[in-house]
């Protein structure tokens, strides 16, 4: 779902039509997961609900955990770079 919401907000009904495979009561509780968990924030429009990407936890993350794993992985490679060449 998540990758689904990365290109622009959908309403529910867009995201069943997506999960077709699921009931619309199990897409629902899958946002509600998604919405305590801070990845999607839900904003009503009548009678749609539009399901919005919050991507900063995923950034957070990133930056916290693998942005320092991949600079190590970057100065790996630009080790074995210098040796090749070398």
């Amino acid at each position: 779902m998540l990758d689904c919401l990365k290109d622009g907000p959908l309403t529910t009904g867009t995201l069943c039509e997506r999960f077709d495979d699921m009931d619309r009561c199990t897409v629902m509780q899958h946002l509600k997961v998604l919405e305590e968990a801070e990845l999607v924030v839900a904003r009503r429009e009548g009678r749609e609900r539009w399901n919005h990407l919050n991507s900063m936890p995923i950034k957070l993350i990133h930056d916290r955990w693998i942005s320092g794993y991949a600079g190590h992985a970057m100065s790996i490679l630009d080790r074995l770079k210098q040796n090749l060449e070398g």
